[in-house]
């Protein structure tokens, strides 16, 4: 791949991508053959895995592989979130042609930009039921909510799915050169681009993963480990730099969205 080296975290095979130009990379506990990188050797979190996820290997990658003076764009996408062509938005992907659309190339347009994210996702448009349901407490303090999409912001959002409050508390202990830019952020924005997917140069690459760590290890002080259970909280720490990463790349670098899709041959029609 010239110019531009994908890395694809995931937790099991994923056979049809092992003769495909992205470096696989296994984390969890599945076995994996020599193709696939292992993030549990050298400086390595492998014992948060379960609550890191993919950050996991990005951490490894960090420490033990990142060269910032390597001149080629560094991407990272997941297990079944890959980024396309932008000509392949809305194209019907399949296993016998996912190679005439999986991003293998660096697209001239970039090069007016510092670093790419996935086309962001809208978390205003909750249906009412769930916004009861699962924002009630947000709901009582603010009934304007229920009439006004635009006040259901990332906050809400995570308070509503990833424990009401620990957004918050996980603000507080941010570096002061961001804590209220990101709290603006959270609270007045509707859209953020998901997955941990993102694509840059190797020395932004590098202050990100610096900015990220030294908050999510002041995070766990707070939050630890023994008390994060189930699609909410098991996760915490991922679903947290999931939020910071559109703030950060936005702040801090020249950005362009890119599209990328949802796609797992295991349930091809």
């Amino acid at each position: 791949m010239k110019n531009l080296e994908i890395y694809c975290v995931t937790d099991k095979p994923i056979t049809f991508l092992e003769n495909f130009n992205y470096q696989l990379c296994g984390v969890g506990d599945n076995k994996f053959s020599e193709k696939y990188l292992r993030c549990d050797t050298h400086n390595n979190i492998y014992n948060k895995e379960k609550y890191y996820s993919e950050l996991t290997f990005h951490y490894w990658y960090w420490k033990n592989k990142l060269d910032i003076n390597n001149k080629n764009w560094i991407g990272f996408c997941q297990k079944r979130r890959f980024w396309i062509n932008k000509d392949s938005v809305g194209e019907k992907i399949t296993l016998n042609n996912f190679r005439e659309h999986f991003l293998e190339s660096v697209p001239s347009e970039w090069n007016s930009y510092e670093s790419i994210l996935c086309n962001p996702i809208k978390v205003n448009e909750v249906k009412i039921s769930k916004l009861l349901k699962r924002g009630i407490r947000s709901v009582i303090k603010n009934p304007s909510l229920l009439i006004n999409k635009n006040k259901r912001n990332i906050k809400l959002h995570f308070d509503m799915h990833h424990g009401h409050g620990n957004l918050n508390k996980a603000i507080e202990v941010m570096d002061k050169t961001d804590r209220y830019d990101f709290d603006k952020f959270v609270n007045n924005s509707t859209e953020f681009s998901p997955h941990i997917i993102f694509i840059s140069k190797s020395e932004i690459a590098n202050k990100w993963f610096k900015n990220l760590y030294d908050w999510l290890f002041k995070c766990e002080k707070i939050f630890g480990f023994k008390d994060l259970h189930g699609y909410d909280t098991n996760r915490l720490y991922a679903y947290l730099a999931e939020r910071y990463l559109s703030f950060w790349f936005n702040k801090y670098t020249k950005v362009l969205n890119w599209p990328w899709v949802f796609f797992d041959p295991e349930k091809e029609d």
